[in-house]
């Protein structure tokens, strides 16, 4: 945070450096006439041609960039799910060989109640049958 505001202050005191001594030239009548610039500026074709040569450049290095990366992570998410299911396989058949081995019988209560269930459904088939054979 202390940085973002150093900046912010060094930027601003540059931007009023600017502004105060362009205002100290046009009160003494001083403008300058002459562009100096401390760099030739090329003419736009130039640069337009060597930004797209760049663009072309670049784009086909970031394009192989992001396709490598692609396979790399796919085939290690490739592995890794391959590694999940051979333990959970392992697991689940760790686990059914135990089930097996040990029978465990069925409460009582859940008994009666598929009883009651059975009973209740040959109930119903047999009255939907005896309503048909009445119509």
């Amino acid at each position: 945070m202390q940085i973002i505001l150093i900046l912010f202050f060094v930027s601003l005191a540059g931007i009023a450096f600017m502004i105060g001594r362009k205002l100290i030239l046009s009160k003494t009548q001083q403008v300058p006439t002459e562009n100096n610039f401390l760099f030739e500026i090329p003419d736009h074709r130039e640069v337009k041609h060597i930004a797209t040569k760049n663009i072309k450049k670049y784009g086909f290095i970031f394009l192989v960039i992001i396709i490598r990366l692609y396979v790399r992570v796919s085939n290690s998410i490739k592995r890794k799910i391959n590694e999940l299911s051979r333990k959970i396989h392992k697991i689940v058949t760790r686990n059914k060989f135990e089930k097996s081995t040990s029978h465990k019988e069925v409460s009582k209560f859940l008994k009666m109640i598929s009883d009651y269930k059975q009973k209740i459904s040959k109930i119903k088939h047999k009255i939907v049958e005896e309503e048909k054979n009445q119509s």
